[in-house]
């Protein structure tokens, strides 16, 4: 397959031609997503090194998948769980080599840097941590709340509540108020 033609192929394409072991197709994989678990990897984990290790890990959990896998959503709904869950285990692995303590502060590392990103500190400070994974992934990650629901394994229901929460905890916040007034639906 060259390089033009898998440009304009979906997800679900590739992930069939990764299966019949196309090596281009998984490629073409890698560079659609690989800034996305990156950014994803490194919000989860606070560390560049894990991060980059929680990427190889992530595309080496999608080949070993292959032959068989069945792409039934967006391909970030596949990935978020792994790179969650490789996320944990990195700052696991982290926390025992350092001689940390037993808890992890997943969430509490800072989403990656932008210009204005220290004054939202403070307001994801303030979410409980099932709140502000919400609200990152519907408006950081741009995940529609049917994509949450399917990479968290939780009722759409649920979703819909916690990220009404989140949204509604922002819009109290002095100083934020311009900040909330974003769409918290699909």
């Amino acid at each position: 397959m060259d390089s033009d033609a898998s440009d304009n192929q979906s997800d679900q394409d590739l992930a069939e031609a990764m299966n019949r072991g196309d090596v281009e197709a998984f490629n073409q994989l890698y560079r659609r997503y690989r800034d996305w678990v990156m950014r994803l990897a490194f919000r989860f984990t606070g560390n560049h090194e894990d991060a980059l290790d929680v990427v190889q890990e992530t595309f080496a959990y999608l080949v070993r998948k292959c032959p068989g896998f069945k792409l039934t959503a967006a391909m970030t709904t596949f990935l978020y769980p792994a790179v969650r869950n490789l996320s944990i285990a990195a700052n696991r692995k982290r926390n025992r080599s350092s001689g940390g303590d037993d808890q992890l502060h997943l969430f509490e590392s800072v989403v990656q840097r932008s210009p204005s990103s220290h004054e939202l500190d403070p307001l994801l400070s303030s979410l409980s941590s099932a709140h502000r994974e919400i609200l990152l992934m519907r408006f950081v990650d741009d995940m529609t709340q049917p994509e949450i629901a399917a990479a968290l394994n939780l009722p759409l229901g649920t979703v819909k509540s916690r990220l009404h929460h989140a949204v509604q905890a922002v819009k109290v916040l002095p100083g934020l108020k311009g900040i909330s007034s974003g769409s918290e639906d699909d």
